[in-house]
């Protein structure tokens, strides 16, 4: 921000909160799956099974987090969601990581979510950038869609999705609930 800012005149200088949590952390969890099935790691077959157990306990921890905030559950048993619900017993054995990561997510409402969350918001925003070239007849680049959604700078995804293929049918739904 300090050598690049974004030309941008609200987008220049640090937000106020963390509204960019799906952005950031659903990319994340968007782009291990998508290189994934793009054949970066093809090389080395037993990747495929940790991304999706990756992904999975992402949606564990996110589900228990929902419970906890909801007041439905305490920590701890947000915590056995998280843990029962994670391939392979990974989660069992982290005791000190589960226990650093129920408070992260009781602290932050939403955050523990953005993973899962974001990542669908991710797909959809790829998938609409895709419907476009396509229309346009031009050809997709899964780089260009990076490209451009990284020189629009830290927005919310929905947002992004709609400055990158001037489409707003996704917000209109949001704003009518």
């Amino acid at each position: 921000m300090d050598t690049e800012p974004n030309p941008s005149i609200i987008r220049k200088n640090p937000l106020r909160y963390n509204i960019f949590d799906s952005r950031n952390e659903g990319l994340a969890t968007a782009v291990e799956e998508l290189f994934l099935q793009a054949g970066l790691y093809d090389d080395n077959p037993r990747v495929r099974e940790i991304v999706y157990i990756m992904i999975a306990q992402r949606a564990a921890r996110g589900l228990g987090s929902l419970y906890a905030h909801a007041n439905e559950m305490t920590m701890e048993e947000a915590g056995k969601i998280h843990s029962d619900y994670t391939p392979r017993g990974w989660m069992k054995t982290e005791k000190e990581l589960l226990i650093f990561e129920q408070h992260l997510y009781l602290r932050q409402p939403g955050y523990g979510t953005s993973y899962i969350t974001g990542k669908y918001l991710v797909e959809q925003a790829l998938a609409e950038y895709a419907r476009l070239c396509e229309k346009n007849s031009k050809p997709f680049q899964l780089k260009s869609f990076f490209d451009n959604l990284n020189s629009i700078g830290n927005i919310p995804i929905t947002l992004g999705q709609w400055q990158l293929t001037g489409n707003k049918d996704h917000l209109n739904t949001i704003l009518d609930n």
